[in-house]
């Protein structure tokens, strides 16, 4: 999960300012944890503690509503409304890691990325993006390679997953919806070297650098065994207490924690 926390705080300063290239300073001023670091927190408290996953988003929104939430996700945690509103955006896959690392099959996998995006997402991109990402998390965290991974995706999500990032910047802008932003992340994790690598690969490509680096991060933490330590250290030091606090219970939990 910390690997998606990081990848949301590096492409935080380049939402609005994007730039296509992988040479950039990690954690400029103004760098911050945004809504994408916030829903993932509260859905991996959500799973931990059998928590209702509905009035968590909607409690965590009000707790940090300066986060940057999209508008009809910030309309609908403000109001009584407790049902999904059809989303198609990248929302549902930037906050889904957790799913990836908590459970251990394919089935269970699917299943609760599917749980965590259609409280608010139902939209079947919507769904599928999260599930894709959550599948390629747990394959990663199973030794899968880059090529079962490739070919997973690609069967479960039907993303063709066929042309490279140095093929996809150029023409590519910002894109807040799942078919738009989610392969182009996982991309950038497939032809990553290491974490760092994954990051910046997604944050290059100039469009949604936050949730775009998140998912790959998310990934790439997995795959390549951890986040670096000067980047999680760096990282940790911009949540807050609380958010702290619920990454500190997950990365301690054991086994016997599971589901």
């Amino acid at each position: 999960m910390l690997g998606a926390i990081a990848g949301d705080i590096i492409g935080s300063t380049r939402e609005w300012e994007p730039l296509k290239s992988t040479r950039f300073e990690l954690f400029p001023d103004g760098s911050r944890f945004t809504d994408d670091s916030v829903l993932t927190i509260a859905v991996a408290e959500a799973l931990l503690d059998g928590l209702d996953l509905t009035q968590q988003l909607k409690r965590y929104c009000l707790e940090y509503p300066q986060a940057g939430y999209g508008g009809t996700f910030i309309r609908w945690a403000f109001s009584a409304d407790m049902k999904p509103y059809g989303s198609w955006g990248n929302g549902s896959a930037m906050r889904v890691s957790s799913v990836g690392h908590l459970f251990d099959s394919v089935d269970e996998v699917l299943h609760h990325a599917q749980r965590t995006a259609e409280v608010t997402h139902n939209h079947p991109e919507g769904i599928k993006g999260a599930q894709a990402v959550a599948l390629a998390i747990l394959l990663a965290r199973q030794g899968a390679s880059k090529d079962e991974i490739l070919d997973a995706i690609r069967a479960r999500a039907g993303y063709p997953l066929e042309r490279t990032i140095d093929e996809i910047r150029p023409t590519y802008a910002f894109d807040v919806s799942c078919a738009g932003s989610v392969p182009e992340a996982i991309q950038a994790f497939l032809e990553a070297d290491d974490y760092e690598h994954a990051v910046r690969l997604a944050v290059s490509l100039g469009g949604d650098s936050d949730t775009q680096a998140c998912i790959a991060g998310g990934i790439a933490e997995e795959f390549f065994g951890g986040v670096p330590e000067p980047i999680a250290r760096i990282a940790r030091g911009f949540l807050d207490p609380p958010l702290r606090a619920v990454l500190d219970r997950w990365e301690s939990r054991s086994p016997a924690h599971r589901p």
